[in-house]
C-alpha cells in the first residue's frame, strides 16, 4: 500500500485511449485454449445439425399432419443456421 502511486486528479479527469485499452485488455491465448475453443464450437455445430437433422426426421410424420405454418424446410433452415452459427464461432476463435 505504501509503494503504490496515488494518481492526481487531473490525470484521472482526462479520458484513456479506447484502442490502448482494448489491446492492453485483449490478452494472449495459447494455441491450445485455441485450439480447444475452436473445436468445441466445431462439435457443438456438428452435433447441433447431425441430433437436430435425426430429430426432425423422426417427427416428420407428426410434422407434416399438423399443418403448422412452418413446414419441414423452414425447420431444417433453423438447424442448418444453428449448426453454421457455432460453426462460424470457432472459425471466428480459432482465428482471433
Amino acid at each position: 500500500m505504501a509503494g503504490e502511486k496515488v494518481p492526481t486528479v487531473q490525470s484521472l479527469d482526462k479520458p484513456e485511449d479506447l484502442k490502448g485499452l482494448l489491446r492492453q485488455d485483449r490478452g494472449d491465448d495459447c494455441l491450445s485454449c485455441k485450439v480447444v475453443g475452436s473445436g468445441a464450437f466445431f462439435g457443438l455445430g456438428a452435433y447441433s445439425y447431425f441430433s437436430g437433422m435425426s430429430q426432425l426426421e423422426r417427427q416428420r410424420q407428426a410434422i407434416l399432419q399438423s399443418k403448422s405454418m412452418f413446414g419441414m424446410r423452414s425447420r431444417k433452415f433453423g438447424i442448418v443456421g444453428i449448426s453454421l452459427g457455432l460453426v462460424w464461432m470457432g472459425l471466428w476463435r480459432a482465428f482471433r
